[in-house]
C-alpha cells in the first residue's frame, strides 16, 4: 500500500484535529498515516459572515488547541462551509433547517469552502490556506428533500448534504474546482501544501 508519510519523507508524526469521518477516509485513501484527536473547541462565538475568513477561522483553532500538548507533532486543522446568495450554510440544528437549506440550494450554484491550518509548535511554524469549489444543484422535488432528510444523512453535513456517499449525489448537476473540496478536504492543495511545510521543518 502506498505510504504517504515515506513519500514525502515527513520529519513529523501527523495528527488530524477533527473528528469528520470523512476527513479521515480521504487522508486514509493516499496513504497518509495519522492519528485523530478532534479538537474541542468553541465555535459558537465566531461571527465572521465571511466564508474564507470563517474557514481559515476554525481551521486554524482546531489545529492550535491540538498542537498546544501534541507540541511535536504537525497538526492538521480543517472546517468546511456552504455559502450561497452571501450567507454561510453550516451543520443544520434540527430537520426543518435542513429542509430549508435544500430548498435554497435547489436550482441554484453556491460554493463550499474547506479551509485548511498546518501547525507544527515546537518550530513555531504554521500556515493556512482555503479551498473554493462552485456546486449547482438541480431542482429538487419534495419528495427527495424529506426522503433524504429522513436519513439523518444531512444532519452532520455543511449545507445539509453529502456529495461522497448517499443520495445526496444526485442533487449535483455540476461541479467547477476541487470535488474533494466538496467532500471536506481538498486533496491536492494539501498535498502540495504539506510537502513544502515539511521541507521548512
Amino acid at each position: 500500500m502506498l505510504n504517504l508519510t515515506q513519500i514525502l519523507d515527513l520529519k513529523n508524526e501527523i495528527v488530524l484535529a477533527s473528528g469528520s469521518p470523512r476527513r479521515k477516509m480521504l487522508l486514509e485513501q493516499i496513504g497518509l498515516q495519522f492519528e485523530v484527536i478532534p479538537a474541542d473547541i468553541d465555535e459558537e462565538d465566531i461571527v465572521e459572515s465571511d466564508p474564507t475568513k470563517f474557514v481559515m477561522e476554525l481551521a486554524n483553532r482546531k489545529a492550535m488547541h491540538v498542537s498546544s500538548f501534541k507540541t511535536h507533532k504537525i497538526i492538521i486543522g480543517a472546517d468546511t462551509t456552504v455559502y450561497l446568495k452571501e450567507e454561510l450554510l453550516n451543520k443544520p440544528i434540527n430537520e426543518k433547517d435542513a429542509y430549508e437549506m435544500l430548498t435554497r440550494l435547489s436550482g441554484n450554484t453556491h460554493q463550499v469552502y474547506t479551509g485548511v491550518s498546518l501547525v507544527h509548535h515546537d518550530s513555531n511554524n504554521s500556515t493556512s490556506f482555503y479551498v473554493k469549489t462552485d456546486v449547482t444543484f438541480r431542482e429538487l422535488g419534495e419528495r427527495e428533500k424529506y426522503a433524504y432528510i429522513a436519513t439523518g444523512s444531512p444532519m452532520d453535513k455543511a449545507g445539509s448534504y453529502g456529495i461522497q456517499d448517499d443520495f445526496g449525489s444526485v442533487f449535483v448537476e455540476k461541479i467547477v474546482g476541487c470535488y474533494y473540496n466538496i467532500v471536506g478536504f481538498p486533496l491536492s492543495r494539501f498535498y502540495q501544501e504539506i510537502k513544502d511545510f515539511n521541507d521548512k521543518l
